[in-house]
């Protein structure tokens, strides 16, 4: 298996869980970017293989190698939950060695119709954990996701806890960026969401990403409350997975920290604007009434992009349909 975007990745994630829940003699190997190895940690019979797209397995000599490196862990399948150009030669050099194979079906006519301005049919298409189920039910593995596993919360480390403090509070996770500036909620607005729930002394509020920008951004909204911190940038990736685990809620985007909170049992409260959760990227076992999308009725070409790259003159402020109050009001609500 080889992914590439974080969500995509963390994504698998809960059905892998299930896989070797359910087939414990069966042994599986992921292939993907070595950042990633974190998410596997700790699940069993798993092994994780780094993909070196920058040196070893480079270009299609490098697809080669890696077919040739992970034959040698004699893999009897191979499962393509990505669909791309590089996963899916690796795979035909599987299936040309006579391995069995099976593709993630992406289900792009649907998302076509889901997404287009005219015609456009609003339905509920699969979710990406059920197509990667029938990935695996195509190699001769059905599973069942009704009954998920998740892993324990993790025991904070005294780094963190010098960040974030020991007392006894609930904690708000808050995602506020995205990929694309078509799924971000509009930072006045986040900032009146952080706002109310700092004046519960009981909340703590942690804000998550990246990259220097987002820090800059994230330190001014932080900077006026007590219980308002600043994660970006202030610990190493794998003790960011160790804090969401422990949050109580997750709010995000429709983005990839939504969905490493819910791999990791967490609930999360999605916004959504440009996209849509029935394009099958609600977060895992999350409830669809934790999904506030923009007002439709307001912005009727809604959703205009599976993934928030399709920009739609006159539907920039669409968010702002989403009420501060009706974020609050749902955060509230899962932490009472």
């Amino acid at each position: 298996m080889r992914l590439s975007a974080m969500g995509d990745v963390a994504m698998t994630v809960p059905v892998l869980r299930a896989f070797v829940k359910q087939y414990p003699t069966v042994k599986l190997t992921v292939i993907s970017r070595p950042f990633f190895k974190p998410f596997f940690d700790g699940i069993p019979n798993l092994d994780f293989f780094a993909f070196d797209e920058k040196q070893r397995h480079k270009g299609f000599p490098g697809l080669l190698r890696l077919f040739r490196d992970v034959k040698k862990l004699k893999i009897d399948a191979f499962a393509d939950l990505h669909n791309v150009l590089r996963s899916k030669v690796v795979s035909l050099l599987f299936a040309l060695s006579g391995k069995k194979r099976a593709t993630v079906d992406k289900g792009r006519e649907g998302k076509k119709e889901l997404t287009r301005e005219e015609n456009k049919i609003f339905k509920q298409l699969p979710t990406m954990f059920e197509r990667h189920v029938k990935v695996f039910e195509e190699l001769g593995f059905p599973l069942n996701l009704s009954n998920p596993a998740f892993p324990e919360k993790v025991v904070l480390s005294s780094d963190i806890l010098q960040i974030i403090g020991n007392e006894n509070q609930k904690l708000i996770g808050i995602a506020p960026f995205a990929q694309y500036d078509s799924k971000v909620y509009p930072l006045d607005l986040m900032k009146e969401v952080i706002a109310k729930l700092a004046e519960n002394s009981a909340n703590k509020i942690l804000l998550f990403g990246g990259g220097k920008k987002e820090i800059e951004i994230l330190d001014s909204i932080s900077e006026p409350f007590e219980n308002v911190i600043n994660m970006a940038g202030k610990i190493k990736f794998q003790q960011e997975l160790q804090l969401i685990s422990n949050l109580d809620v997750m709010l995000s985007m429709d983005s990839g920290n939504a969905h490493i909170a819910a791999m990791l049992g967490v609930k999360v409260i999605t916004l959504w604007g440009a996209t849509h959760p029935y394009a099958g990227f609600l977060p895992f076992n999350q409830s669809l009434e934790n999904a506030l999308t923009s007002d439709r009725n307001q912005y009727p070409k809604l959703p205009t992009s599976v993934y928030g790259n399709k920009i739609v003159e006159g539907y920039e402020d669409a968010m702002r349909t989403i009420s501060p109050k009706q974020v609050v009001d749902k955060v509230v609500e899962q932490i009472s």
